[in-house]
């Protein structure tokens, strides 16, 4: 795959280039690596959003496709299961349908992919999919 772009956070590179132990070192770098840093969203191609995802690792991001029917969100390692992603998009909506306090306070970054109206997050270590 030498020369396709590899699109990364700017911090989870310089995380993995400097901190010792953060992955295999073996894996950066290789010859024919080819790194598109992001600082942020992007748009990576016609409803290929990459959103960041910070937690897991500070440079954690999230994969969502804009398909005609339905988003999907490849959300990896923002939250170790389904399970907890829903907790999150309950806090979210109760947040937002203005219940009263004491909520509990889900990700910051929650409020974008939430924006996208998922029909579908799928994570990394999780065999459940989160549906609304």
């Amino acid at each position: 795959m030498s020369g396709k772009p590899i699109f990364t956070q700017v911090s989870e590179l310089v995380a993995a280039r400097t901190v010792v132990d953060y992955t295999l070192a073996e894996l950066i770098d290789t010859p024919g690596t080819c790194y598109e840093e992001l600082a942020g969203e992007a748009e990576v191609l016609p409803g290929v959003l990459l959103i960041p995802t910070p937690g897991h690792t500070d440079g954690h991001q999230s994969l969502v496709v804009r398909k005609p029917d339905g988003t999907v969100v490849i959300a990896g390692q923002s939250h170790d299961t389904a399970t907890a992603y829903s907790a999150d998009a309950l806090a979210w909506r109760a947040h937002h349908d203005n219940h009263s306090q004491p909520l509990p306070v889900p990700p910051s970054w929650l409020d974008r992919l939430q924006q996208l109206d998922p029909s579908r997050v799928v994570f990394a270590h999780d065999h459940a999919v989160w549906e609304p």
